[in-house]
């Protein structure tokens, strides 16, 4: 944005020296209230603890992300599945769906289940959507603290510590995929803290991945849904693909998304 002032050199001088004051208290009130308020989780677990846990065990295991990885999944809509199942899964896997006071509409949702309707044939399906990692997320270019970040493995993230809730990647997410937690939740899993004024939306179950599993949507699709490495020529997923191609949702925004589906 592009302010224009008639006496330039005074009120240019004036604006960076107040900017050159206020910016650290303001970066110190947004960092430094988070760590005072301590954020309980859960009976027992804080979330900066949780967080540090996971930062020194699992994205330190064996030789941690990695650029030469490009996590993705392939889903198949031609198959015959429950995709509530998936859903489930995820609920369960990370905690989800105890929000008691809030709407349905503002509750939590890692995958949601899309119908498509043909309005010249009248064929119809369902498909699975969820946060789609993509290369060139706007999530993460919209962020202004940092807190929406993609590993070097692919894997789009939101770090909580650094979340103001201001919903900026809620608006910039071409695929509704992210969702913000309006209450104080209790009994969380230790592996998906969340904590209320926060985005939060499917992490690939990064929990899992790092730990050699796949994600908990991939294990309950019965075939379905194919997890792997997309930089692999020989992982299953690429071998798919190879062979039967696939589609990416949007794929005229060009912002390469790891999920790719079968069918639509």
């Amino acid at each position: 944005m592009t302010i224009n002032i008639d006496n330039k050199n005074n009120d240019e001088t004036t604006a960076d020296s107040c900017s050159k004051k206020m910016e650290p208290s303001r970066r110190n009130f947004i960092f430094g209230s988070v760590a005072a308020a301590g954020l309980t989780v859960a009976p027992g677990i804080m979330l900066y603890k949780t967080a540090n846990a996971r930062t020194l065990s699992d994205f330190s295991l064996k030789e941690g992300a990695s650029s030469k990885v490009r996590w993705g999944m392939l889903v198949d809509t031609t198959k015959d599945v429950d995709w509530n199942k998936c859903v489930d899964a995820c609920n369960k896997e990370h905690g989800l769906g105890n929000e008691t006071k809030s709407r349905d509409d503002q509750k939590t949702q890692y995958i949601r289940i899309v119908e498509v309707t043909n309005k010249g044939t009248g064929y119809s399906m369902s498909l699975p959507v969820m946060c789609q990692h993509c290369e060139s997320a706007p999530c993460v270019d919209v962020c202004p603290t940092g807190a929406s970040m993609k590993r070097a493995d692919g894997i789009v993230l939101v770090d909580r510590h650094r979340c103001i809730g201001c919903r900026y990647c809620m608006m910039a997410c071409p695929y509704k995929a992210r969702s913000f937690v309006h209450e104080v939740l209790t009994d969380q899993k230790e592996s998906t803290p969340r904590g209320k004024g926060c985005v939060e939306s499917c992490d690939m179950c990064v929990n899992r991945i790092d730990h050699g599993q796949e994600p908990a949507c991939v294990e309950a699709s019965n075939g379905a849904i194919i997890f792997g490495d997309l930089n692999d020529a020989e992982s299953p997923i690429s071998k798919i693909l190879a062979k039967h191609g696939g589609k990416q949702i949007r794929a005229d925004l060009k912002l390469n998304p790891g999920v790719h589906y079968q069918g639509i």
